[in-house]
């Protein structure tokens, strides 16, 4: 029997642990085909299928489940191997993969990357930008970037970005002189509302804080989409009300294609985090991220303290 090639080994567990070829595919930047292929070449050279396949899952078989339990552990002593030799160069080098919302590689990231990678000219860094929650480090990214309730409490976090943001519920000038602007987010049961999807399939409620009160409202309308593009190109047409990030909306609200509504009921919340597993092995590229941020928010800390 021939050695299994390093490549084949880690497809194999991005498509166990992503329960699935195209979410594994997805995640890993290759195509599903690709990794299909992989998986074909592992089970003939070890003469034994990994995976059942039926049209709606992929689970690991017996043999398969006990090939993942020996990979993990020992791919992740190849990583901190790997990586107590690049502690050793002035500047680290290698890839680091990051899960991100579709908020941060928009408004966060941008200003973020090119310094970074300019300071690190060694490292490469992959960003997958989703809205999907998952098990980022079992997909193998080496971080991520989400806000507070949906991080695991021991990761270790630090925040990165805006401190604090909010939502914003505004509508385009036609809709509102047609409709009416209601004062109060209960009157959004008589509005139309441009619903968004995230992408496990969960309608995103809309949240009102004011004084302590919080209301609810289920946005019912004649659009739901995954789009924040698309949302907002609808509530600019007049087609209803959207409610999101205020810097997905700032710039129509600026120009006046789109009138800001119910402002005294927005909803504040704490800004976005970094957040990686507690280990005593930090990969170099991570640690050289997580130190320049450091270094970025000193910096901004003593200028305004100055």
């Amino acid at each position: 029997m021939s050695e299994p090639d390093l490549s084949d080994l880690h497809a194999f567990l991005a498509v166990a642990r992503a329960r699935g070829f195209r979410q594994a595919a997805l995640l890993r930047g290759v195509s599903a085909s690709s990794l299909s292929d992989a998986i074909r070449r592992l089970e003939a050279r070890l003469g034994v299928r990994l995976l059942n396949r039926t049209t709606r899952s992929v689970t690991p078989t017996e043999a398969g489940q006990g090939l993942i339990e020996r990979l993990g552990p020992a791919f992740a002593e190849i990583a901190g191997a790997l990586d107590a030799v690049n502690g050793f160069r002035d500047s680290p080098t290698g890839t680091l993969r990051l899960n991100v919302p579709r908020i941060a590689a928009r408004e966060i990231l941008p200003s973020i990357v090119p310094r970074f990678l300019a300071a690190h000219p060694g490292i490469t860094l992959e960003i997958s930008a989703t809205d999907h929650f998952i098990d980022v480090f079992a997909a193998g990214f080496d971080a991520g970037i989400r806000y507070d309730e949906s991080i695991e409490r021991d990761m270790i976090v630090m925040p990165i970005g805006p401190r604090v943001q909010r939502f914003v519920a505004a509508a385009g000038p036609a809709y509102l002189e047609a409709h009416g602007e209601p004062k109060h987010p209960r009157e959004l049961v008589d509005h139309a509302c441009i619903a968004h999807r995230f992408e496990s399939g969960r309608l995103a409620a809309w949240e009102f804080t004011r004084g302590g009160k919080i209301v609810r409202i289920a946005p019912r309308g004649p659009l739901v989409t995954t789009s924040i593009e698309l949302s907002l190109s609808a509530a600019v047409a007049g087609l209803g009300l959207t409610y999101t990030f205020e810097e997905f909306l700032s710039d129509a609200i600026e120009k006046g294609v789109l009138v800001p509504v119910l402002k005294p009921w927005w909803q504040s919340f704490p800004g976005p985090s970094l957040y990686y597993p507690s280990r005593a092995h930090m990969p170099g590229p991570l640690r050289a991220l997580v130190d320049f941020i450091r270094a970025e928010d000193s910096g901004k800390k003593k200028g305004i303290s100055r």
